[in-house]
């Protein structure tokens, strides 16, 4: 392997995702990024100038490279949930446009639920609107760690400082309720490419950062929990050849945390205890790894190991309980059954629980909880209480976002009907 290629899969990896209300400018602005930062093929390029000539548009559409849908090209939204993929000489990226329409909220969970930031869009002209508190709870329920705040379409209200600053002063009052430390605000437009890629040659009152110098310089590196080793293992590695005729490895995803060779483990659910021997990742054999690397791990003792199980170090075990709290987002047509049981997925776990009660539910457009609102259907969201048919070793979602995670899973079907994190 050459030299740039090494230093290209050694590079960082931030996963965004953008928000904000319809015709905020959410799929411009990546088009806008994309273009900006030369990640087009010629031949896209083309595609979308002729798509916007031949539907009389007085610019090139950027917001085509992301809106794949029929449909989305015909309204101009977003529906799907878009990712693209791309790359500065700084860091890899993997955007996820996600729909401003409020019945497509679950959409917009499933692209923000591995996401390092969120950009969210306001409209210079409409400010602080209730898609904005839904978007930003959102974030925040899901423990994103760093929010952009970009106040788009400045070129539509003359570039005013002062429209900038009411706006951000606006977010600002609404920002205790959130529980995301990081917020930053940007003045945009993403149809002209002011402080996007390139700094605004007309806003030179704004002395921060462009959109692209954050996203690329924003520092993720804790964004992961490297105190609480959490290892699930996802499948059992048995050779069964000349060479390596008594090998059994553990792969999978390091949740958490850092594993040392030689450090004393607990396998759960068993409770056995034993030592690392061996950490391999790929071809190469390592003292130590940590999250989110994928590795093989073996152990000193032949213990009885499969797929689900959750290597731990000894002296730092996750809680259980079969009693567990969750804030929910519905996928579902059908609204939940109260005394339903469902499948559960979490981690590598397969297992099996029954809805016991509705706590409340969320009007994430005031920020409010109704308690006496019991029926819980698709978009909502809402905290419950499950009982799993096992115990669940577990971490709270607000310190480790894949052990503290869950999805829940139609019996019959087989549907994804919720997705869970747990309190």
């Amino acid at each position: 392997m050459d030299k740039d290629n090494r230093a290209y899969l050694n590079m960082d990896l931030l996963r965004f995702t953008t928000a904000g209300s319809v015709d905020d400018g959410k799929s411009t602005l990546i088009g806008r990024l994309l273009y900006d930062s030369k990640s087009i093929f010629e031949d896209q390029m083309e595609a979308i100038e002729k798509t916007s000539r031949l539907k009389g548009e007085e610019h090139v559409n950027l917001a085509l490279l992301t809106d794949g849908l029929r449909a989305e090209r015909e309204q101009g939204i977003t529906i799907d949930v878009a990712y693209r993929y791309f790359h500065t000489p700084k860091r890899k990226f993997i955007i996820a446009d996600t729909p401003g329409h409020i019945q497509y909220t679950r959409n917009m969970v499933t692209g923000a639920s591995t996401a390092n930031l969120a950009i969210i869009l306001i409209d210079a002209r409409q400010g602080v609107l209730e898609q904005t508190l839904r978007h930003a709870y959102i974030a925040s329920l899901l423990q994103i760690p760093h929010i952009v705040v970009c106040i788009n379409k400045m070129d539509l209200v003359d570039y005013k400082e002062e429209i900038f600053d009411n706006i951000k002063n606006e977010f600002m009052k609404i920002s205790h309720k959130l529980d995301v430390k990081d917020i930053r605000f940007v003045p945009i437009s993403a149809l002209k490419g002011d402080n996007v890629v390139l700094r605004s040659k007309v806003m030179d009152w704004y002395d921060g950062a462009t959109l692209r110098h954050i996203l690329e310089n924003i520092y993720i590196a804790n964004d992961y929990n490297l105190i609480d080793p959490r290892f699930a293992v996802q499948y059992v590695i048995r050779p069964m050849n000349q060479q390596y005729h008594d090998f059994r490895g553990y792969a999978g995803r390091i949740a958490s945390g850092q594993y040392i060779v030689g450090d004393t483990i607990t396998v759960l659910p068993s409770g056995f205890e034993s030592k690392i021997k061996s950490i391999n990742l790929f071809d190469k054999e390592l003292d130590f790894a940590f999250a989110p690397q994928s590795i093989t791990m073996t152990l000193e003792d032949d213990i009885d190991i499969s797929r689900g199980d959750l290597i731990v170090k000894s002296n730092n075990l996750p809680q259980s309980s079969q009693d567990i709290d969750i804030m929910i987002c519905w996928f579902n047509e059908k609204p939940l059954k109260i005394n339903g049981k469902y499948n559960v997925k979490h981690t590598t776990n397969d297992l099996k629980c029954m809805i016991k009660d509705v706590e409340y539910k969320m009007n994430i457009n005031t920020l409010e909880k109704n308690y006496s609102e019991k029926a819980v259907k698709m978009n909502d969201i809402a905290r419950i209480k499950i009982r799993t048919t096992k115990p669940l070793f577990y971490d709270a979602y607000r310190k480790n976002r894949i052990t503290g995670s869950l999805i829940l899973i139609e019996e019959n079907t087989n549907e994804t009907v919720a997705v869970g994190m747990i309190l």
